[in-house]
């Protein structure tokens, strides 16, 4: 995989641990020619479909919250219990497929995550939309680190590189096209379908997987880590929900520093009881103390805030600032799904033949000049330049999310496969998390409180029908008519688009004009801002990853992990 002697192996060899010879090689090794395709393509069809709810359901936000009647604190739990959900179970995965069996889980929480898909769109009122999100969001945590676990598993050691390279594209593509289709759906009044699309995807993702996936045995039964699992819960469900709503209420409310702290605590108490306590840990922590382990680790963590943080600004200036529709959003982002898709696929056949080094220097390298580029947009930007950019970040995040989680597994023993994996997964959800509530944090401390009152009140005047799905953008040019009698001295205001038409907005006071102007320029200045912070994370990546092994000099990976250390 790594080097010329490895590479001359077709298939893998079984490998003998202190005491045993591990299952999951022996298994691999026996395995019918073309099996490791069918779990590739069972196990892409089944994620895909997860990764696409991370992105299309925000697009439908305010229009479930109008549906069903609630303020933005009730309706931001329609988001925030996907992400308490799948941070909460992302940690039980590796325990549970080493108990029951990986296969047997991977399908089952594909199964509770269609299934819960269904109640989503059934939903006759907002409770229980937030109790099938919840369910929802335990399947597709179990799912993801167990579907990379497989793929691993079933694919020889120097095409594993390429495995998750070709598996990076629902990695990376999903989530692009998420806003895409649920902004389609929206706009046309169809915002039950966004839930209605999973379940026969999943169906179909778990009859393939009933067929063709065979049942891989961990070669112990580890009991469950009580102690660890309660503190984990605490942990990563209050650093989770603080992170989901410090958006709405603030870094200074106090339930925001109060479950801050309470997660902190729990996090804390997780690591002892985990590192010092179980006798079966949930989590291996120690992984950590494994150099490439700890390093691809940090690197993925910057890799995932540039993936969702892009997903989560770049979205926010088009719609909040250049008035363009969520499908219109979402056709922005595409070039970033494209060129994504592209480039991780060719980062995974290059790794397996020169290593992580070189690929993460490039990625990170092109991240950094890219996202001091968007730094620099401004108002009156040309679309084309930032579909651009966008593009070229694609060719970023291709060449750096899959080949950073795939170089701290390759130090991880076959055996600890779905523990590795749920460990990584799991801390990938809290950064991101923390990492974008950073980002909002950013753009929301360059508003005066002129204009962030100004900004709540634009958004929630009531428009005529005709633009009921356009919330014209903060940038856009306007035209203010004359005030008359007839409308009690407010006069009416249209957004003027770039080919000249006008879109009504809801009548306001001809001197908020300025305001609107002032708005403008302090939002692109709070973009500007998170994206230099994104930039500065950038180049510490870069540094980062040029420690890495890999071109010009070889490295172990793989075989490496699986040879017996001394002591063990």
């Amino acid at each position: 995989m790594y080097c010329k002697e490895i590479r001359l192996h077709a298939e893998p060899v079984p490998l003998t641990f202190p005491g045993q010879d591990h299952p999951a090689h022996r298994q691999s090794a026996e395995a019918p020619p073309g099996y490791k395709w069918k779990v590739l393509a069972t196990v892409v069809f089944g994620i895909f479909m997860v990764l696409l709810d991370t992105t299309v359901v925000n697009v439908a936000f305010q229009t479930l919250r109008r549906e069903f009647g609630s303020n933005i604190n009730n309706a931001q739990w329609i988001i925030s219990v996907y992400v308490l959900a799948i941070g909460i179970s992302t940690p039980l995965a590796g325990f549970l497929a080493d108990r029951f069996g990986i296969k047997r889980i991977y399908l089952s929480a594909l199964l509770i995550f269609a299934l819960s898909s269904l109640a989503c769109g059934l939903a006759p009122n907002l409770g229980t939309l937030v109790v099938a999100r919840a369910v929802q969001g335990f399947g597709g945590g179990l799912a993801l680190p167990l579907g990379i676990a497989l793929l691993l598993a079933a694919f020889p050691v120097a095409e594993q590189g390429m495995a998750l390279g070709i598996f990076g594209i629902a990695a990376i593509v999903a989530p692009a096209i998420g806003p895409i289709l649920g902004g389609w759906l929206v706009d046309h009044g169809l915002w039950r379908l966004i839930f209605f699309i999973n379940p026969p995807i999943g169906l179909i993702g778990f009859a393939l997987g009933r067929r063709f996936l065979r049942e891989r045995h961990s070669d112990r039964k580890p009991p469950l880590d009580v102690l660890g699992l309660i503190t984990e819960v605490i942990g990563f469900g209050a650093i989770l929900y603080a992170a989901s709503t410090v958006v709405s209420l603030g870094w200074d409310s106090p339930p925001v520093i109060g479950a801050f702290i309470v997660g902190v605590i729990g996090l804390i108490l997780f690591a002892i009881v985990e590192l010092y306590v179980a006798k079966a840990p949930l989590l291996d922590l120690r992984l950590f103390r494994k150099r490439i382990f700890l390093n691809a680790s940090l690197l993925g963590y910057v890799s995932v805030i540039a993936l969702f943080g892009a997903e989560f600004l770049m979205p926010l200036f088009l719609q909040a600032l250049r008035g363009l529709s969520a499908m219109q959003t979402g056709f922005m982002l595409l070039p970033l799904a494209i060129t994504g898709g592209i480039s991780v696929t060719v980062a995974g056949r290059l790794y397996d033949r020169l290593g992580p080094r070189p690929l993460v220097a490039v990625g990170f390298g092109i991240l950094m000049v890219n996202t001091w580029q968007l730094s620099q947009i401004r108002a009156d930007t040309s679309l084309q330049w930032i579909a651009f950019l966008l593009a070229l970040r694609g060719v970023a995040l291709g060449l750096t999310v899959q080949t950073t989680l795939v170089t701290a597994l390759s130090v991880v023993p076959m055996r600890e496969l779905a523990r590795g994996s749920s460990l990584i997964n799991s801390t990938r959800n809290l950064v991101q998390a923390i990492g974008v509530a950073i980002l909002a944090t950013i753009l929301a401390s360059t508003l005066s409180p002129a204009v962030q009152r100004f900004e709540q009140s634009f958004e929630d005047a009531p428009r005529p029908a005709a633009t009921s799905t356009h919330v014209a953008g903060l940038c856009e040019p306007v035209q203010i008519a004359q005030a008359s009698p007839a409308t009690n001295g407010v006069a009416p205001v249209a957004a003027v688009a770039a080919d000249g038409a006008t879109r009504p907005l809801a009548a306001m006071p001809a001197d908020m004009a300025a305001l609107l102007h002032q708005a403008c320029l302090e939002s692109v200045a709070g973009f500007e801002k998170a994206y230099t912070v994104t930039f500065v994370a950038s180049f510490v990546a870069l540094i980062l990853g040029l420690m890495l092994p890999g071109w010009p000099r070889s490295w172990g990976g793989r075989r490496a992990a699986d040879l017996p250390v001394a002591g063990h």
